[in-house]
């Protein structure tokens, strides 16, 4: 894991699991590797395009949803134990792992994030996985990939692809969508 990766996800460090939590940093240092992005980038760039003049960043944005996710996580197996289990390896990293397709969708024109041209046809849940099927991480990790957005709609989720999906929307929406009082 090199330090470039932990300095951007600390929370890397939460999965116990040492071949997923390698794998995982993998695919962020391949996602980086072919992005034109950098982690500076990363940073600085909104983290949605759907929202005029956003200044919460891409990381910022991710990073909450992985403490809304693993936060969450802890509270299901709290209240519900085994009747509603909870990997929290796979939660984790299928939340550090939502949007690392959006190193492909994006560019950068006159210093703003924009869609680039592998955008128009590839939506990042779709670049994700296949980022994430290249550094060998199993499959109900790439499920949360998957179904985190509006794809998933189509798909029966898991438990961990439900709180993924959520917390990511809850922390979407109100930027997008909610009442202004």
């Amino acid at each position: 894991m090199t330090q470039e990766i932990i300095d951007l996800w600390p929370e890397i460090e939460w999965i116990t699991d040492d071949d997923l939590r390698e794998k995982v940093s993998k695919t962020w240092e391949l996602a980086l590797k072919r992005s034109i992005l950098t982690t500076n980038d990363l940073n600085t760039i909104p983290f949605t395009l759907l929202v005029p003049d956003l200044k919460v960043s891409f990381m910022s944005h991710k990073r909450s949803v992985v403490h809304i996710a693993r936060d969450a996580g802890n509270k299901i197996m709290e209240f519900y134990g085994d009747d509603l289990p909870v990997d929290m390896n796979v939660l984790l990293a299928g939340a550090i792992l939502a949007d690392v397709g959006k190193l492909l969708e994006y560019e950068m024109k006159d210093g703003r994030a924009v869609q680039g041209n592998y955008g128009k046809y590839l939506r990042h849940p779709f670049s994700g996985v296949s980022l994430a099927e290249e550094c060998g991480i199993p499959p109900e990790v790439c499920h949360i990939i998957a179904s985190h957005a509006g794809e998933g709609n189509m798909v029966k989720r898991t438990t961990e692809a439900y709180i993924v999906h959520h917390a990511d929307f809850m922390t979407f929406l109100p930027f997008k969508e909610r009442l202004k009082l």
